[in-house]
């Protein structure tokens, strides 16, 4: 069994150990006693070096604790464990921001937190309700931030699971129970790294809201991560308040109205794009030949758009007429036939698209669909020109 210093000293960065077992090549260390804190209950594990080589991995194995090294040990029974310390303390304020995170939606809006993530950029914790407002988060921010002014203690207690009150979530764990206190607020089952005053944790920023199943999971970062967030988030807003030559408070306004004028345009846009590819296919009409049974036929390559319809239905518009466009990327075709041409497009060219791996349809004067890859759309258009109406 492995002794868990971290259990009584968070703080611990140095201590010396018996080596008990080695194995895996050499690479997977076991000690009798360990500072180090493996991958457990939300929290990563933490980084360092033993006897000078670093610590890539920490693995909790049952009543054991294994070292996952990036090269062996040298010799020697016993060895020096350092811990990564920038690390461990933004663990600590993490997973003590998220106690007092919990405990504060809990007091507030009696919401409970289903499981808790602590990640490398940012931590979440799932809220067993099924909303979550944005007014509400910013009371819980102030909330926290009160209490983070208070110094309240943050404590350890070891306490029978049988007779233990007072926890936000019960435990289903039996035995001695490591209880970590927030004073007058809070009381967890926790096996984590904690601060020991809640002024350790500094501030708590909720970047993000997300339903999730029923839930809704809540993004935040605490203490040192929080002040980088943001500092990114000013420097941000700063540059987009230069590029839109104002400031970068007025930006949602000015972004708005951007966004309105960008849409009007590309509204206008495509009606100009309609009607020139409209004009086009009329002029198309006009210079394109008949062939030896009267039919005028016009094959286009280019993206199947509205611009690509408009300007096959203004070729149909003169009469005896074929159209077929062509897109190599995504894979497509589209045929139009006039009403005189004695074609039914969609007819001719669904069984088509089947027999390639393709989809689509239409009616008779214009059927469009898409193939699954170039090879297919080769063999699409072979069949199209072995038509009855020799279509390519």
């Amino acid at each position: 069994m492995t002794e868990r210093l971290y259990y009584s000293d968070s703080r611990l960065t140095e201590f010396h150990a018996r080596i008990v077992e080695i194995a895996g090549q050499g690479l997977r260390v076991y000690l009798d006693r360990t500072a180090f804190y493996p991958a457990s209950g939300g929290q990563p594990f933490d980084f360092g070096t033993l006897g000078g080589v670093r610590v890539v991995e920490v693995v909790d194995d049952e009543d054991r604790i294994a070292h996952l090294l990036e090269a062996p040990l040298g010799g020697g029974a016993e060895v020096v464990g350092v811990i990564d310390w920038p690390r461990r303390f933004d663990h600590m304020q993490q997973h003590t921001g998220q106690h007092l995170l919990s405990a504060v939606l809990e007091e507030l809006y009696a919401m409970p937190t289903v499981s808790f993530h602590l990640g490398a950029e940012s931590s979440t914790i799932d809220l067993g309700s099924a909303s979550f407002t944005a007014e509400q988060a910013a009371r819980v921010e102030e909330r926290c931030a009160e209490i983070v002014a208070q110094a309240r203690p943050v404590t350890v207690s070891y306490e029978d699971a049988a007779s233990v009150s007072g926890l936000r979530k019960e435990s289903a764990r039996s035995g001695v129970l490591r209880i970590v206190s927030i004073q007058d607020l809070d009381r967890s089952a926790c096996g984590g790294t904690h601060v020991s005053s809640t002024a350790e944790i500094g501030p708590i920023l909720i970047r993000k809201l997300e339903k999730m199943r029923g839930n809704v999971r809540v993004e935040f970062v605490c203490g040192l991560r929080a002040l980088r967030q943001a500092r990114r988030d000013y420097s941000i807003l700063s540059e987009i308040g230069r590029a839109l030559s104002a400031p970068f408070e007025r930006a949602p306004e000015f972004i708005a109205g951007s966004a309105a004028r960008l849409k009007a345009l590309e509204k206008s846009n495509q009606r100009l794009a309609t009607e020139l590819a409209a004009r086009e296919g009329r002029e198309f009409h006009a210079s394109t030949a008949p062939g030896p049974d009267g039919l005028r036929r016009l094959t286009q390559l280019g993206a199947i758009d509205d611009a690509m319809r408009a300007r096959a239905q203004a070729f149909l518009s003169g009469g005896r007429a074929l159209f077929l466009a062509i897109c190599d990327d995504p894979p497509s075709v589209l045929l139009a036939a006039s009403s005189d041409s004695g074609l039914h497009s969609g007819n001719l060219l669904k069984p088509i698209l089947t027999a390639a791996g393709g989809r689509g349809g239409g009616n008779a004067n214009l059927a469009q669909g898409s193939l699954p890859s170039a090879e297919a759309l080769a063999r699409a258009l072979a069949q199209l020109a072995a038509a009855p109406l020799s279509l390519v």
